[in-house]
């Protein structure tokens, strides 16, 4: 009998990155979290809105991600809820990120936060911006899509 294959728990999905940026490639890396963070993750109290991900010194790490400290936390400890976070990935794959992001001019964009095998994990896109017009054509695409889905369910 095959196992059943689990999919990882999804914390929070950062909606905004997929409509301002062409998402072009996914890497998952693990994220470096205090106790009190992992708390707050498990509770759901985090928000990806405005994180970006930055690369310094050759390391690449989470900026702006809000985790807002459970008010049971530890009394002995200052949470900071917009902390700087350490994203863990292979080397090989930092060094390839840093040349797309230096010369080619890509950025990172966190998409998800997600539980995987019991450790915080996120999700990170290599992803170029879109200009006002692609926006709009989104939103058009959308808004088509959803009056097809009308059309199809008012005939049957």
């Amino acid at each position: 009998m095959p196992k059943s294959v689990k999919k990882p728990a999804t914390i929070v999905v950062n909606k905004k990155a997929r409509f301002d940026y062409f998402i072009e490639d996914n890497y998952t890396g693990g994220l470096v979290l205090e106790g009190w963070e992992v708390k707050s993750l498990r509770a759901g109290r985090v928000q990806l809105k405005e994180s970006y991900i930055k690369i310094h010194k050759g390391e690449i790490y989470l900026f702006g991600c809000h985790i807002s400290p459970l008010p049971t936390a530890s009394t002995h400890i200052e949470p900071d809820p917009l902390r700087t976070r350490k994203v863990l990935l292979n080397r090989a794959e930092i060094n390839k990120l840093i040349g797309l992001v230096e010369r080619k001019g890509y950025a990172l964009v966190p998409l998800a936060l997600f539980w995987s095998k019991g450790r915080a994990k996120v999700d990170i896109g290599l992803a170029k911006g879109k200009k006002q017009h692609d926006k709009r054509a989104t939103i058009k695409e959308r808004d088509w899509k959803r009056d097809q889905e009308r059309l199809v369910r008012s005939r049957y």
